[in-house]
């Protein structure tokens, strides 16, 4: 009887620890397809809307053409909008999570009226570019980097910005460490990008699921690694910046609660003390709103940026 008990014990074991791991096959194959495969839906914290202010009100006006390149095999799309006097200056835009370059209007239109070229591309997996998976910038630097070099080989004597909104802020900081990245890039300006992929989607999983970090995040981590071939903890924009030499603008919405604002004191420290570097905290903003909450703080902040390290010659 007592061997029969502690057999019937381990079966029981035995099914409950199978049951786990297909709940847990499962859930990591669900949240795996809400992270990392292409959706064209927005999620509800960035979704586009139209501002209740005139920041898009000539963007659809604007000169653009569709430019496309190949990259990892994939073609990738964006828009090219000159400036109004010809300029050497391009501002490369990128855009977040689950969205396309028709969400970053706003800030296209902004750099046109501060005189640059402006390039939009739809990242890998979004818009109009090819794809089937989200890389949270692991993948996307490389298209950036194929970006600059687009532009540099139009143009030789181009002097390039990245700018990057959330996760496409993330792709332009972890570019920024990059050896292959063309020194025609001058600077950087990210606004409300996370630390690293790990941390934020931890970080989702809990505040959105109440799911913990083990095993899931783990799981999930690993179908990435399968099919993507990156962990999570690979996608880092604070590891990035430890080699990062360029000047980096850091912008952030003190009430993000998305990418908690806690990250950006992270990112900035992580860029070394020699290297040129400010931080602007947006009182009262919440996620991808520091623009919308402040655009004259905004716009001065950016203006002064890029007057001091890549400025448009007055003489043109």
């Amino acid at each position: 009887m007592k061997k029969l008990t502690k057999k019937r014990i381990r079966q029981w074991l035995i099914g409950i620890f199978a049951l786990l791991i297909i709940a847990d096959i499962g859930a990591t194959l669900y949240f795996y397809r809400v992270a990392c495969v292409r959706n064209d839906n927005p999620i509800s914290q960035v979704k586009t809307t139209s501002p209740n202010y005139a920041l898009v009100k000539n963007f659809n006006m604007l000169p653009k053409t569709t430019v496309t390149i190949k990259n990892d095999k994939l073609k990738l799309d964006a828009w090219y909008v000159p400036a109004n006097k010809v300029t050497d200056k391009t501002v490369i835009v990128v855009h977040g999570f689950r969205q396309d370059k028709s969400a970053m209007r706003q800030y296209g239109e902004l750099f046109h009226q501060l005189g640059y070229n402006v390039l939009m591309p739809d990242n890998r997996g979004a818009g109009q570019s090819q794809g089937e998976f989200i890389s949270f910038g692991f993948h996307d630097k490389y298209d950036v980097i194929a970006w600059a070099n687009y532009l540099t080989n139009k143009n030789p004597q181009s002097e390039i910005t990245l700018y990057g909104l959330s996760m496409g802020a993330s792709t332009v900081m972890m570019a920024s460490g990059e050896k292959t990245l063309p020194k025609t890039v001058k600077s950087i300006i990210e606004d409300c990008g996370y630390d690293n992929a790990w941390d934020e989607i931890t970080y989702q999983g809990k505040v959105g699921y109440n799911v913990p970090a083990f095993p899931l995040v783990y799981s999930v981590s690993l179908e990435s690694k399968i099919r993507q071939g990156w962990f999570f903890q690979e996608a880092s924009a604070t590891k990035a910046l430890a080699k990062d030499k360029l000047p980096i603008l850091f912008i952030h919405g003190s009430k993000d609660t998305y990418v908690p604002t806690r990250m950006v004191y992270d990112n900035y420290k992580a860029v070394k003390s020699n290297v040129p570097k400010a931080l602007l905290i947006v009182k009262g903003a919440a996620h991808a709103k520091s623009f919308e909450t402040n655009p004259t703080l905004y716009r001065s902040t950016v203006s002064k940026f890029m007057n001091k390290y890549n400025p448009v010659s007055t003489g043109q």
